[in-house]
């Protein structure tokens, strides 16, 4: 169907990372190991583990020329810039004569820069909204396009289906579409809670997806399976919506219009990908800017900052996207209390939501991301106890079986990016919990073939040659 789609191999990073802990047992002083294990972790998303073996191959060598760009990309994958920029300083300044040293310089430099100047508009405290300086009413749609338009101002599901048509040719949404779609949906988050509450009936069912990352054709072929959302087929998505897949705006505008034609059975929650440092490192930026504009990006920004939460289904499932927390104590009532509109902080509930993930040791340790903490079953269990739930759904891992279960079911993580990135070969999976029992009911699939633009097409060009 799609001629060239690559299929790669696994590439089994965690194997690599077996290898290389074994052989630092043997060999603790080899700078090499350390900075090759640093590569495996940054694959698979371990940044505060990468960041570290990185630090140490530096300790050992500090002539060793991969463990500062290791070192640098670790950190701008966690948004530290400043940092990153020191290190690309260091081999300039090593390697006078490097071209390649110089550009990757120049190019975290030019985001420092940017990042100073943005602090400095945000403290100008009258902040405009983009809306305000958009004039809707008078933008034209030109007679050549034949693509789908809303209708009367509304989104249909005539008209959600020409969309995802549209999208599916690899054809474009008017602009003045995709604008009507983000102005609306903005004003429907903002007026919902940070911590949604559903109640399923019993004979209701409602399906849970993990993360999707721009993977516009499994999105499809979800709905294929498990069927269009409606009132009587309701779905919640649980966040990291775009960045990494190529077809993140396809995605998200697909279902942020299903989120206005069904305000009440169809729901999304925020990930730690709808974030500004996120999209502009893992490529959402680069690809809204590429398909439409810089100030419809802003806009996607200003509408993922009201994105809710969590959500608590028949009080006794609660869902969000990383998992719990970095102390123990934080009740339901703090996540309803949470002002949600703004960057996530780097540490407090509202972090964790977005970025802790479970382990299978009791108590807490440091995060492998390098963000928020990793939290033990005798936490989980401390958590649904204080709180009278009976079980938490989380997602921002990835796993083979598209889902698992841990903390003796009481953590269930689900993953909706079948063979991620082209390369993971996993499978994908989805959730389906009924008002009867709210046992959870697991459906697998597997990838289907894309287009070929191949997944980061967009992502910062740092982050591309650091993962090299």
């Amino acid at each position: 169907q799609y001629p060239g789609t690559l299929q790669y191999p696994e590439k089994d990073y965690d194997n690599a990372i077996k290898y290389y802990t074994e052989a630092l047992e043997l060999n603790p002083a080899n700078a090499i190991y350390f900075s090759n294990r640093s590569l495996a972790y940054l694959r698979t998303e371990c940044y505060g583990y990468a960041l570290a073996d990185a630090t140490k191959c530096l300790e050992i060598d500090k002539n060793y020329i991969k463990g500062y760009y290791r070192r640098a990309t670790s950190n701008m994958a966690l948004g530290k810039f400043k940092a990153a920029l020191k290190d690309y300083e260091t081999v300039v300044r090593v390697r006078p004569n490097d071209k390649d040293a110089k550009m990757k310089y120049q190019e975290c430099n030019k985001i420092v820069k940017q990042k100073a100047f943005e602090r400095a508009i945000a403290s100008d405290e009258m902040k405009k909204s983009v809306v305000d300086s958009l004039d809707i009413e008078n933008m034209m749609i030109e007679d050549e396009y034949t693509g789908p338009k809303l209708e009367e101002g509304k989104v249909t599901m005539r008209f959600m289906k020409e969309m995802m048509e549209c999208f599916k040719d690899q054809k474009k949404l008017h602009r003045k579409c995709a604008y009507q779609i983000l102005i609306q949906v903005k004003e429907l988050l903002s007026k919902l809670p940070s911590l949604v509450e559903i109640t399923l009936k019993e004979t209701e069912k409602i399906t849970i997806c993990g993360d999707t990352h721009g993977q516009f054709y499994d999105l499809l072929n979800i709905f294929e399976l498990n069927g269009l959302p409606s009132e009587t087929n309701p779905y919640l998505f649980n966040g990291d919506f775009v960045d990494r897949g190529s077809f993140s705006l396809e995605v998200i505008l697909t279902l942020f219009g299903f989120k206005l034609l069904l305000p009440d059975s169809f729901y999304l929650l925020r990930g730690n990908h709808e974030t500004d440092n996120m999209n502009q490192m893992y490529g959402f930026e680069g690809e809204v800017k590429a398909k439409y504009t810089t100030q419809m990006f802003t806009l996607f920004s200003e509408v993922f900052q009201w994105l809710p939460l969590a959500q608590c289904i028949n009080g006794k499932v609660l869902v969000m996207h990383g998992g719990l927390f970095s102390e123990d104590g934080v009740m339901l009532d703090d996540l309803r209390k949470i002002d949600r509109n703004r960057q996530p902080p780097d540490s407090g509930p509202m972090c964790d939501l977005l970025w802790s993930d479970p382990q299978p040791q009791n108590g807490r340790s440091v995060s492998k991301r390098g963000v928020s903490c990793q939290f033990g079953p005798d936490v989980t269990e401390r958590f649904l106890d204080q709180n009278k739930l009976d079980y938490i759904v989380r997602s921002h891992e990835v796993k083979a079986e598209g889902y698992e279960v841990t903390h003796s079911g009481k953590c269930i993580t689900v993953f909706s990016a079948p063979n991620y990135c082209d390369q993971m070969a996993n499978k994908g999976a989805y959730i389906h919990l009924r008002g009867s029992d709210l046992k959870p009911e697991f459906h697998q699939f597997t990838a289907v073939p894309h287009p070929n633009v191949k997944p980061m097409a967009y992502a910062n060009s740092l982050m591309q040659m650091g993962m090299m």
